[in-house]
């Protein structure tokens, strides 16, 4: 099946992007004051990329934070999701990273993680020169195969964002249709094992579900077996349980019944989406979510990945 990195990545790294930090860059992690919510600037960000777009697939974020000492930081998340490569990425790195500076004149440091397997691509700077006129631009780097021999700190981190590396590190190893299922079981019964809230669980299901696709039988054996795990655990959190009854309406060829499951689930989901990202919903929002029709939900869905206010989740 043809995997969608580039989506759960961005959602990975709003979500979690104190964790991120903390697992993947801890010397950045250790700078920021966390008292002080950080802010996402995707409108920011597209105004330096959007004419930059050379048909490669990026996961990028924009956020800007507090220092330690009280100063205004921007911190640029990178992730190349095609995995192989690409002898213009140190370049591309900085011309973002300077286009920031340019139109915004805020410092911004640039971590970027690599999904590649090649030991020996290494990007880490980009630079230029000539006639004793020279320009280096170094930026930090964390290469996910390297965390291949880390497997077992991975494991046993209690840290949300280690199982984003996980899902993504065997979304590119486990092709084979049973040993991604199993993979993807594995990982997903980790979380209960080590004790993850309800809605780190919700969160975490749903983007590992996202990273290891299945076929649709696989799919339905696996619900089948994660139904009955839940059910033995006494936790039959609402993601996998109305996914379940999704399944099992296929199966049985109710099209009516798929349809309101299909429906019932993304509204769900919207719900969670848009109460972790704004806060508490008014009245009218959870009226309008409530009587919404499934396109519309669609595409409510796509605009909450940019949005920065619930007004252009909306519009």
């Amino acid at each position: 099946m043809a995997d969608d990195h580039d989506s759960p990545w961005k959602e990975a790294l709003r979500v979690y992007f104190k964790d991120f930090l903390a697992l993947l860059f801890p010397e950045i992690h250790a700078q920021i004051d966390w008292s002080i919510q950080p802010e996402f600037l995707d409108h920011e960000l597209q105004q330096v990329t959007h004419d930059s777009e050379t048909g490669r697939r990026y996961a990028d974020k924009l956020a800007k934070v507090k220092t330690s000492e009280g100063l205004e930081l921007w911190v640029l998340m990178h992730v190349e999701i095609q995995g192989y490569i690409d002898p213009d990425f140190a370049e591309r790195v900085y011309l973002i990273n300077s286009r920031l500076y340019d139109r915004y004149r805020v410092d911004t440091v640039s971590a970027v993680v690599l999904t590649d397997t090649s030991p020996s691509f290494y990007p880490e700077r980009f630079a230029r020169g000539l006639w004793g006129c020279h320009l280096e631009f170094r930026f930090r780097i964390q290469k996910l195969c390297e965390w291949e021999s880390r497997w077992d700190e991975l494991s046993n981190s209690r840290n949300p964002f280690a199982l984003v590396v996980m899902a993504q590190l065997r979304a590119r190893t486990a092709k084979e249709g049973e040993e991604r299922k199993e993979w993807k079981k594995r990982l997903i019964r980790s979380m209960y094992e080590h004790g993850f809230s309800r809605s780190d669980i919700l969160e975490l299901f749903r983007l590992i579900d996202w990273f290891l696709q299945l076929p649709r039988d696989l799919e339905q054996a696996f619900l089948r077996e994660h139904y009955q795990y839940e059910e033995s655990k006494k936790m039959p959190y609402v993601t996998s349980a109305e996914r379940f009854g999704i399944e099992q309406g296929i199966e049985q060829g109710i099209e009516q019944g798929i349809d309101i499951g299909i429906v019932r689930g993304e509204r769900t989901l919207l719900y969670r989406q848009l109460t972790k990202k704004f806060g508490p919903l008014d009245a009218a929002t959870i009226q309008k979510l409530d009587t919404a029709i499934e396109s519309d939900i669609v595409r409510w869905s796509e605009n909450i990945l940019d949005a920065t206010t619930l007004a252009a989740v909306f519009a």
